[in-house]
């Protein structure tokens, strides 16, 4: 296997981490913006609840597609370009769908929109990995951090601004962050045209489907893919859980911005653990425990304390960037990135978007949340169980290569 070369002129740092920053924050608002102003949509629109069901359940299966674009993207643009080419489809997306009065035009684009996020999803991890060196596990918080803030200002400036201007001003106003992230990524992609063109040759001589070959990266989907299915859940769910506990609509919210704010500690945190510590798979023991203790919680007790259950699934959620650490972590070349990112989202997005629908099926079949939450806690075993496998000391391109190890050609 040809392994591609570093850059010849390393890029600016100030450069990089604008890039890395602007383009994690703007990662997530396009779809976590929907859901506070859903229904102000279903009136302007018309968007009955079938639309609306199909709506919310878009950025699951749309960021599990851009697995395949996303590299395949890549091999023609380069990862940069590849990025470059998510935001702008991003931009214009959300852009446009804030013009229009028809609920299906309105779902049509969202799809590019959503499919551009889902490209920078896979290949910013790679892209960590190609410029990184010595700064990986900084560039890894700083985006695992983004995401999370991202998130986070999308519901907390969902208010405001529909009340200052209507649904549109809610949703338009995260094309217009996008256009500004587009900046950097143009100037980035201008300075790597040697990653656009080396990334042709290698991509393509590995295979996709290999990539099943490794133990580390199956395991990584799986952990990656419960991971997202309890998120999913937790955003889903869990404050209809507190209130039908006995909470009110505002302690419920409360205890739900409470979980959402703890990905920001969680991003910061959690790459330099698994950058360097000894007990790597310690951690994941314990963030399994806290998502099974925070659903026992929720189970048991969900009035009496609904703070510390939210603080303790806040804490399971440190999964998430504790798998997109050890997407960069357990790969050693940027080209074995890009196609493990691409492999471990595309089947992790797909086990969140079933993850969902799912509970709410089971708590309709059983008219209440004690099997829901069963099935939540023992899923708790299988999250940490991946996570052990995953974060064993070994790399997919070792696994990928077989027997002649790291320089063979297998």
């Amino acid at each position: 296997m040809t392994r591609p070369q570093p850059p010849s002129r390393p890029l600016p740092v100030p450069l990089v981490l604008a890039a890395v920053l602007l383009v994690a924050v703007n990662l997530r608002p396009g779809a976590t913006s929907v859901g506070p102003v859903l229904a102000e949509l279903q009136d302007g629109l018309g968007l009955d609840a079938t639309l609306a069901g199909v709506l919310t359940s878009l950025p699951g299966l749309t960021f599990a597609v851009a697995g395949t674009c996303a590299v395949a993207l890549s091999r023609r643009t380069g990862i940069s370009g590849a990025v470059a080419w998510g935001l702008l489809l991003v931009a214009l997306a959300l852009t446009a769908r804030t013009l229009v009065d028809s609920a299906p035009v309105f779902l049509l684009l969202s799809v590019p929109a959503l499919l551009g996020m889902g490209i920078g999803n896979i290949l910013v991890p790679a892209f960590v990995k190609r410029h990184g060196g010595r700064r990986t596990a900084l560039l890894n918080s700083v985006y695992t951090t983004g995401l999370a803030v991202g998130a986070t200002l999308s519901l907390l400036a969902a208010g405001p601004l529909t009340a200052a201007g209507g649904w549109q001003w809610t949703l338009g106003l995260w094309g217009l962050t996008a256009l500004l992230a587009l900046v950097p990524w143009l100037a980035v992609a201008a300075r790597d045209r040697r990653e656009a063109a080396a990334a042709p040759r290698v991509l393509l001589r590995t295979p996709r489907a290999r990539i099943t070959g490794s133990r580390t990266a199956v395991a990584l989907s799986l952990y990656f893919g419960v991971q997202s299915m309890h998120a999913y859940v937790q955003f889903g769910w869990v404050a209809q859980i507190l209130r039908d506990g006995g909470l009110d609509q505002a302690g419920a919210g409360l205890a739900m911005a409470l979980l959402a704010a703890m990905g920001i500690p969680g991003g910061l945190l959690m790459p330099s653990v698994v950058a360097r510590s000894a007990r790597l798979r310690t951690w994941v023991v314990v963030l399994g425990a806290c998502m099974a203790a925070g659903y026992t919680g929720l189970l048991l007790a969900p009035a009496a304390l609904p703070w510390l259950w939210a603080l303790l699934l806040g804490v399971g959620c440190f999964s998430f960037p504790t798998a997109l650490a050890l997407i960069v972590a357990r790969s050693r070349e940027a080209h074995v990135t890009a196609q493990l990112s691409g492999f471990t989202q595309s089947v992790g997005y797909s086990l969140a978007a079933a993850g969902p629908f799912l509970v709410g099926a089971l708590h309709d079949l059983t008219g209440g949340w004690t099997a829901p939450l069963v099935l939540l806690i023992a899923s708790c075993a299988v999250l940490a169980g991946a996570g052990l496998l995953a974060s064993a000391p070994r790399f997919v391109d070792d696994e990928l290569a077989g027997p002649a190890g790291p320089g063979g050609t297998g």
